[in-house]
């Protein structure tokens, strides 16, 4: 008798096992909706990219400059980058 109740059971398994589960599923969603609560407004659309970012940062930085107006090479002391430890430069009088 067991093994004919257990070959029912092993039969019938897909039908008991889905709507359990679909019913376990539903449950737990909406205990994590009650427990979050609404989720927030739709911010993310509106955010923008870090790039966007420091562009429109260094925009804002040069607005009020005038960019025509630029140190000449021959002005400057220096105009070439420092190299490590000054090696490639002579000592300066």
């Amino acid at each position: 008798m067991w093994a004919v109740l257990w070959a029912a059971v092993r039969s019938k398994a897909p039908y008991v096992t889905f709507p359990v589960a679909f019913v376990v599923g539903l449950v737990g969603s909406q205990l994590e909706w009650f427990l979050r609560g609404d989720p927030p407004p739709a911010a993310a659309q509106d955010e923008k990219s870090i790039s966007e970012l420091r562009e429109d940062r260094k925009l804002q930085e040069i607005a009020g400059e005038d960019l025509t107006k630029v140190v000449s090479l021959k002005d400057k002391l220096e105009f070439a980058p420092r190299a490590v430890l000054n090696r490639n430069r002579p000592e300066k009088s």
